[in-house]
């Protein structure tokens, strides 16, 4: 379940928000495609974690990519989804951050422009954030079974409902879901990824993926003006999975959502015979 972007949408405190700074981080850049009429480079076999400060393979070719590798479908449920294309987000998406790249270099990128298989989806949000697919399939597993479809975090308050989920809604009497999709992004949090992050499963994962890179790239300095186990810092991945889950780095409950995230990858979960639903 994805959890507040910055301090001003606090579960433990409201610290007061702080200017943007422009200490010299390496920008994250896309990387150039190949042109029309020329050969491009080969398909990774295995998309792994790129460092804080990278440049970043561009939407385009990661759906080159991804979908130069076939992958059965194993999330039958997910098909009207997988064929939804997504958005653009909200030019002010990261409004707490304490780096404005979080905006024109992360938030800009952000196109949910993919269709695929549930696992192709995946691969190519790991593909254009940088990140170890095998955690994106892992901490997807932990979040929804790979199901877009999923509703979680159900709760009273009217004015966190998402349009079309108010309360009852959904099944639930006086309840509405506040978390959609395989990586359960929350709306209250993330109100201009709405709808993609519901009707979308590659903007439901371009999103989620997007705000990780924006922690692991070290643009989330207000986590260290909150409870945490540590000092925040740049390039921690792990870390940038628990913060999902709690919001805070490296606090206990931080921790032990990763390490459930890291069962789930030491299984490789996806592909046991009742991970599957083709």
């Amino acid at each position: 379940m994805a959890v507040p972007l910055g301090p001003t949408d606090p579960p433990v405190q409201t610290p007061a928000p702080r200017p943007p700074t422009t200490t010299a981080t390496p920008a994250v850049a896309a990387a150039p495609t190949q042109g029309p009429g020329t050969a491009g480079p080969a398909p990774p076999n295995h998309f792994g974690t790129l460092p804080a400060g990278a440049a970043l393979p561009s939407s385009a070719q990661c759906a080159v990519w991804a979908l130069a590798k076939a992958v059965p479908e194993n999330k039958r449920l997910n098909s009207v989804a997988n064929q939804t294309a997504g958005h653009r987000l909200s030019p002010d998406f990261f409004p707490t951050s304490d780096d404005p790249r979080a905006n024109t270099q992360i938030g800009a990128r952000v196109d949910g422009a993919f269709k695929g298989t549930t696992q192709q989806i995946l691969r190519w949000a790991a593909c254009k954030w940088g990140v170890d697919e095998d955690l994106v399939y892992a901490q997807a597993a932990k979040e929804s079974w790979w199901r877009q479809p999923s509703l979680g975090d159900w709760e009273a308050d009217a004015s966190a409902c998402a349009p079309g989920h108010g309360l009852g809604a959904d099944g639930k009497p006086g309840l509405c879901p506040q978390s959609f999709g395989v990586m359960q992004n929350r709306y209250p949090y993330e109100r201009g990824s709405w709808p993609g992050i519901a009707t979308s499963t590659a903007m439901n994962a371009d999103t989620a993926y997007a705000i990780w890179r924006v922690c692991f790239e070290g643009w989330e300095r207000w986590l260290n003006d909150v409870e945490r186990g540590s000092q925040y810092g740049a390039g921690d991945a792990w870390g940038c999975v628990g913060r999902w889950f709690s919001g805070r780095w490296h606090t206990a409950p931080s921790d032990q959502y990763a390490a459930a995230v890291k069962d789930y990858l030491n299984q490789q979960i996806w592909l046991q015979g009742n991970f599957q639903e083709p």
